[in-house]
């Protein structure tokens, strides 16, 4: 009897087609789907596939909200009475709820934090930029 040894092929030596995906399978995509329902309550809502412009700037201004808590280090409740809002709606702004609010809204909430710096929503028109939108 011969002891041959089989190599062993590592993972990192397996071929990948172009196109395979990191997490295939429809589990992952229904994740996904729930992760992106307006109903879902588990944590921050992500962006849908092709958002809208006001879906983009509506998140933008969430993240913003998001930023100011954490350099601010506000508890939940402290950054719900700088912008007069029940810890309820303090959170579904946290949590990227965008559904729940009208844009005016929450500049209007956003307005509250920053009140010397100018809130300005508008597309600039600068070719590094691709077009892409920023909120001043």
């Amino acid at each position: 009897m011969t002891n041959q040894k089989k190599p062993n092929q590592s993972l990192n030596q397996q071929k990948k087609t172009p196109k395979q995906s990191q997490y295939p399978g429809p589990e992952f995509k229904e994740y996904l789907n729930q992760l992106s329902s307006r109903n879902y309550q588990g944590g921050s809502q992500v962006l849908p596939e092709n958002p809208t412009p006001l879906q983009k700037s509506k998140h933008e201004l969430c993240r913003e909200i998001l930023i100011y808590q954490r350099k601010h280090k506000l508890t939940d409740e402290e950054l719900a009475e700088k912008m007069e809002l029940t810890l309820a709606e303090t959170e579904d702004i946290l949590y990227y709820r965008i559904n729940h609010f009208t844009l005016d809204r929450l500049m209007t909430y956003a307005n509250k934090l920053f009140k010397t710096e100018p809130l300005m929503i508008g597309i600039i028109k600068d070719k590094e930029l691709h077009g892409k939108r920023i909120i001043k």
